[in-house]
């Protein structure tokens, strides 16, 4: 009897951490997701979280393949890779139809170009600026007094359309507060931010070359309104997935997968 094969990947972001573990590189048997990235107690947490979900031991995980942010600083890895890499992979794997990714992570906003088969062909990436990004919406969100997860509720109750014109998040942050000065309704507001933040990403997904089908990752995908700002802006269908924040994690998982087997190829071939 062959043992099943084991493989994890783990996405250090920069506001958060994410673990997958893969079972024989085809079956997602646990996920965790811990609400602090880099330079924190995060990633260590995350592996034991993810862990304890699939009812397994360390030793029970034959290749740790970290990507994100801090990829550089998990010491329980085997190998780092690219999140672009793993982007594309964890994508491909979940839309085999896959050629435009876009991703909204807490301090970056990125379009990749997916050519046939999930191979990686070009990408665009704004970090310079925390507009457009998850971090925008946490600033915006406390200058309205709201959660960040009670703002797809409140897009959905808005009946007119505000611009937020701002490309910058300061001048943006006044913006909003200019508009509650005047009274303006704060579901109104919200379906403004979302647009304006639809608008800059969307910009970087026509640079890289938009075309069908059009997959929306990071942990921001999983708001509703983001969404539908952004079907609005690019016209097309954007597809996303309960897994949209786990992305990276998966796809490291993936490739950590095929490291394995390689290995066992080359060790056989060896032999």
């Amino acid at each position: 009897m062959v043992d099943n094969i084991y493989t994890m990947g783990v996405d250090i972001g920069s506001t958060a951490s994410k673990g997958v573990i893969l079972e024989d590189g085809k079956k997602v048997i646990a996920t965790a997701v811990v609400d602090v990235g880099a330079g924190t107690s995060g990633p260590s947490r995350v592996i034991k979280m993810v862990l304890e979900n699939a009812n397994l031991k360390i030793e029970d995980i034959k290749f740790i393949m970290a990507t994100g942010y801090g990829r550089n600083s998990l010491e329980e890895a085997d190998f780092q890779m690219s999140e672009l890499s793993c982007h594309a992979k964890g994508a491909y794997f979940l839309f085999p139809n896959v050629h435009t990714i876009i991703d909204i992570g807490g301090q970056d906003a990125k379009a990749l170009k997916i050519g046939d088969g999930g191979i990686l062909e070009n990408f665009v990436m704004n970090d310079k600026c925390a507009a457009g990004t998850g971090r925008f919406l946490d600033v915006i969100a406390r200058v309205l007094e709201v959660g960040v997860g009670d703002l797809e509720a409140l897009d959905a109750k808005a009946t007119k359309d505000v611009t937020i014109s701002s490309t910058c998040t300061v001048f943006a942050e006044s913006e909003v507060i200019s508009q509650l000065a005047k009274g303006t309704k704060i579901e109104d507001i919200v379906k403004g931010i979302h647009y304006s933040i639809a608008s800059r990403v969307g910009s970087l997904a026509k640079r890289v070359g938009l075309k069908d089908d059009v997959v929306f990752t990071g942990g921001v995908a999983l708001n509703k309104g983001m969404v539908r700002a952004l079907e609005a802006n690019l016209g097309y269908k954007v597809h996303t997935s309960p897994m949209c924040q786990l992305n990276g994690a998966l796809g490291a998982a993936l490739f950590g997968y095929q490291k394995y087997k390689t290995a066992l190829r080359k060790e056989k071939v060896a032999n």
